[in-house]
C-alpha cells in the first residue's frame, strides 16, 4: 500500500501519532534509524510503555495501514517527529530535524505537505523552508510547510492526541489551512490557526510556564525543610484559597519537554528570560539537594548505628507510572548517590523497566524489605501501597507518605 503519510521518528510521540493516523485507515510509513524498533513495530508490537498503544499498533499493522522501515518512502504528507535535545552548553540541537528534512527533500513534489512536530527553537520551520527551497527551487510556493507541536501527557497519550486542542502555524496561510485540513481527520480538539513562529513559541511557552510553577513548589520545599514545616500540608492548605493552585514539589524536573524546552528560550533571549532561566536553576538544584540529603542520611545512620546502611532508591523515571528516563532527575540523583558510595548496599528500583545498562534493577518489595534507608524519588502507584516498618529511615521527595 503506497503511504499517504510518512513519519520520521518512531519514539514516544512519533509512534503514537503514526498509529493514530493509521487507525483512521490512512496508509502510514514510519521511518526510524533503529532497526530493532522497526522490526518490533512490523511485528505489531511496541518498544515503549504507553496504555492502549499496543492494541492500536497491532491492529494498524495487521490491517496493512502501518509499516515501518529504516529508509524514507515518498508520500503526500511528511511528519518530522524526531528529538530536539540541547547541547552541552544548553543550546538547542536541531541537527535531527535537519537530517530528517535532508532525507525528505528528494521525495518532495508539488502539493506535498511538510510538518514539523518536534519541539523547536523559534524560526526553525522557516529555516527548514529556506533549506528545502535552496535544494529544490522549483518547489518554491508549490508545497506546504507548517509547524504543529504535540502537547500530550505520557501515560495518556492516545486519548490526548485525539482530544487536546492543537496549535498549527504555517509559513503562509495556505500552509496553515492545508495542515489544519490534515489534522482535522483524526483530532477532535479545536485546531487553532497561527503562523509558524508563534506556534513554535507557544510550545516553548507552555512548558516554560510549567517549569516556573514547579520551581515555585520546589523552592517552597527547600524553605519548608529549613523552617521545619511539612511542605505537603502547607501546599494543601494554601490551595484552599480560591485563586491559589500551587503544584506539588518533587526531586527536580525531567522529561523530553519541561526540562529541555525552557533552554530554547533562554538560549535565544538570555537577557529577557530572567524568570525562566532562574526556574531552570532552581529545579536543577533541587535534584542536587535531594542527592545531598541522601548522603547526609547515610552519614547520620552510620554514626547512630555504628554500621553502614543499605539504601533503596525508589524510582528512575521522570514521572510516575511510565518507563521514560529522559532527563530524569531521579536517575541523576541515583548516579550522584552511587558516586559517593562507600561499600553500602544499594537497591535501585524502577518497576516500569526490566533492566538498565548502568543500574542493576531490584524489585520494589525486595528493596524495601532489605533497605535501612528508603528514598522515594518517583510516586509510582506500586510504592503507595507499601507497608513500611517504622524502623526504616524514609526520605520522601515526591509525596508518597504525605
Amino acid at each position: 500500500m503506497t503511504p499517504k503519510v510518512t513519519t520520521i521518528g518512531l519514539g514516544y510521540i512519533g509512534l503514537p501519532t503514526s498509529a493514530l493516523i493509521a487507525s483512521n485507515k490512512v496508509a502510514v510509513f514510519g521511518v526510524d534509524i533503529n532497526p530493532e524498533v522497526v522490526n518490533t513495530i512490523n511485528q505489531g508490537k511496541i518498544h515503549i510503555v504507553e496504555p492502549e498503544l499496543d492494541t492500536i499498533v497491532a491492529k494498524a499493522v495487521k490491517d496493512g495501514y502501518f509499516k515501518a522501515g529504516v529508509k524514507m518512502k515518498a508520500a503526500d504528507i511528511y511528519l518530522v517527529v524526531v528529538p530536539t535535545p540541547f547541547k552541552g552548553n544548553h543550546e538547542p540541537d536541531i541537527s535531527y530535524v535537519e537530517a530528517a528534512t535532508k532525507e525528505i527533500i528528494p521525495h518532495l513534489k508539488e502539493g506535498d505537505l511538510y510538518i514539523i512536530e518536534s519541539t523547536s527553537p523559534v524560526g526553525t520551520t522557516e529555516k527548514m523552508r529556506d533549506y528545502i527551497y535552496a535544494e529544490r527551487p522549483e518547489l518554491v510556493n508549490k508545497i506546504h510547510i507548517a509547524y504543529c507541536p504535540e502537547r500530550v501527557l505520557p501515560g495518556n497519550v492516545m486519548y490526548e492526541l485525539v482530544h487536546n486542542d492543537r496549535v498549527i502555524g504555517g509559513v503562509d496561510d495556505a500552509s496553515t489551512q492545508k495542515a489544519i485540513a490534515f489534522y482535522k481527520d483524526f483530532v477532535k480538539g479545536e485546531l487553532h490557526a497561527t503562523n509558524a513562529r508563534t506556534a513554535e513559541m507557544c510550545k516553548l511557552t507552555e512548558n516554560s510556564s510549567r517549569d516556573v510553577q514547579i520551581a515555585f513548589a520546589n523552592e517552597l520545599s527547600l524553605i519548608c525543610d529549613k523552617a521545619g514545616i511539612n511542605v505537603w500540608e502547607l501546599i494543601t492548605l494554601a490551595n484552599k484559597h480560591p485563586r491559589v493552585n500551587i503544584l506539588q514539589p518533587g526531586c527536580g524536573v525531567g522529561g523530553h519537554c519541561i526540562a529541555v524546552d525552557p533552554y530554547f528560550i533562554v538560549s535565544d533571549f538570555p537577557m529577557e528570560s530572567q524568570i525562566i532561566g532562574k526556574a531552570r536553576e532552581i529545579n536543577n538544584y533541587k535534584s542536587f539537594w535531594c542527592a545531598e540529603q541522601v548522603v547526609k542520611a547515610k552519614q547520620e545512620f552510620e554514626i547512630k548505628n555504628k554500621r553502614k546502611p543499605s539504601i533503596a532508591i525508589m524510582g528512575l523515571a521522570f514521572k510516575p507510572n511510565i518507563d521514560d528516563l529522559r532527563e530524569s532527575p531521579a536517575k541523576y540523583i541515583a548516579q550522584r548517590v552511587l558516586q559517593n558510595a562507600q561499600d553500602e548496599d544499594y537497591y535501585i528500583v524502577e518497576p516500569n523497566i526490566k533492566s538498565h545498562q548502568v543500574f542493576k534493577i531490584t524489585g520494589y518489595k525486595e528493596a524495601v524489605e532489605k533497605a535501612d534507608i528508603i528514598v522515594f524519588l518517583v510516586a509510582h502507584n506500586e510504592f503507595k501501597e507499601l507497608d513500611i516498618s517504622e524502623e526504616k529511615v524514609i526520605l520522601d521527595f515526591c509525596g508518597i507518605k504525605k
